[in-house]
C-alpha cells in the first residue's frame, strides 16, 4: 500500500470497520433495545398519563408486555450469536486467544485505555492533542462490556420476574421476586438513561459526526476518516501489511439514504423517550 495516498484519492478508498454479520447483530440490539425501552418505561411509569397513552397506542399493557418479553427473547439471540461469533473466530483460527484478550485488536480494557482516557481529559481542555486512538477506544470498550453486565443483571432479573413460580419452586425465597423487580427497574431505567444521552452523544452528536455517524450501518468509513480518527489503527495495519485486506468499495447512495432513515428514526425515538423520562421524573 502506497503511504503517501493524497486526502483527495484517500476520501473515495473505503475501510471495512465492521462485517456484514457484526453490522447485523447491531441492528438487533437497536431494535430489541428500542423495544424493550419503550415497553419497559411504559410499564415503570404506568402512573404517567404519557406513558398510558403510549401504551395505549401499543395495544395496551397486556400486548406491551408480549412485545417487551419477544424483544428479551431477540437480545438473548443477539448475545449468543455474538458468543458463538467469537467462539467461531477462535475455533476456525482467525483470532488467537491472546489477541482476543490483548493487543491492539482487542475490546478488553488496557492500560493504554486509562492514558487515552487522561489524553482525551487534557484534549478537551485545550491542553494538549487529540490521543491517536486505535481500533477501538476507551469509550467503545465501556459500552461493549455494558451489554455483558446489562444482559447478566437485566436479564437474570428479568428472568426472575418471568417465570417467578418456577424460580421459587426451585427454592429461592420469595422475597427474590420483590428484589428482581427493583434490580430490574432501575437498571434498565440507567441503561436507557446512559444509551439515549452518553452513547448516543459519543456516536451521533460529536461535531466530527454530527448528526449522524453511518459506520455501523454500512460497516466502513473512508481511508482519510480511519487516518484522522484512529492513527495508531492506521500505523498498525501498515505496518503489518494487513491494510489492503480491509479496503473495500464504497458504499452506495441509496443503502446510505436508507440506514440514515432507519438511523435518524432510531435516535428520535430515544430521544423523545429520554425526555419524557426525564418530563415524568420532574413533573408527575
Amino acid at each position: 500500500m502506497n503511504q503517501t495516498i493524497s486526502a483527495n484519492k484517500s476520501n473515495n478508498i473505503y475501510f471495512e470497520r465492521f462485517d456484514s454479520f457484526s453490522r447485523f447483530l447491531h441492528v438487533l440490539v437497536i431494535v430489541s433495545f428500542l423495544l424493550l425501552a419503550l415497553t419497559g418505561m411504559t410499564i415503570k411509569f404506568s402512573g404517567s398519563p404519557i406513558f398510558q397513552t403510549i401504551s395505549k397506542i401499543l395495544g395496551g399493557y397486556e400486548v406491551t408486555s408480549v412485545i417487551h418479553r419477544f424483544a428479551a427473547i431477540i437480545t438473548g439471540v443477539y448475545f449468543g450469536l455474538h458468543i458463538w461469533y467469537l467462539l467461531n473466530k477462535l475455533k476456525t483460527g482467525k483470532l488467537s486467544l491472546k489477541e482476543l484478550l490483548s493487543g491492539e485488536n482487542s475490546l478488553v480494557p488496557n492500560k493504554r485505555d486509562f492514558t487515552d482516557f487522561y489524553k482525551t481529559v487534557k484534549w478537551f481542555l485545550g491542553l494538549g492533542p487529540r490521543p491517536d486512538y486505535g481500533r477501538w477506544t476507551y469509550w467503545e470498550k465501556f459500552d461493549y462490556f455494558a451489554v455483558f453486565w446489562g444482559v447478566a443483571v437485566i436479564g437474570s432479573s428479568g428472568m426472575l420476574l418471568w417465570f417467578p413460580e418456577f424460580f421459587t419452586n426451585l427454592g429461592l425465597p420469595g422475597w427474590t421476586i420483590n428484589v428482581a423487580a427493583i434490580i430490574h427497574s432501575d437498571e434498565a431505567l440507567l441503561a436507557t438513561g446512559f444509551i439515549f444521552t452518553v452513547h448516543f452523544f459519543n456516536t451521533h452528536f460529536r461535531p466530527e459526526k454530527f448528526p449522524m455517524d453511518t459506520v455501523i450501518f454500512t460497516g466502513t468509513i473512508s481511508l482519510e476518516e480511519l487516518k484522522e480518527e484512529r492513527p495508531r489503527q492506521y500505523e498498525y495495519l501498515l505496518k503489518n501489511n494487513e491494510l489492503e485486506n480491509y479496503l473495500t468499495k464504497t458504499p452506495s447512495t441509496k443503502a446510505i439514504k436508507a440506514w440514515k432513515v432507519f438511523g435518524f428514526t432510531a435516535l428520535s425515538i430515544g430521544i423523545i423517550l429520554v425526555l419524557l423520562i426525564i418530563y415524568t421524573l420532574i413533573f408527575l
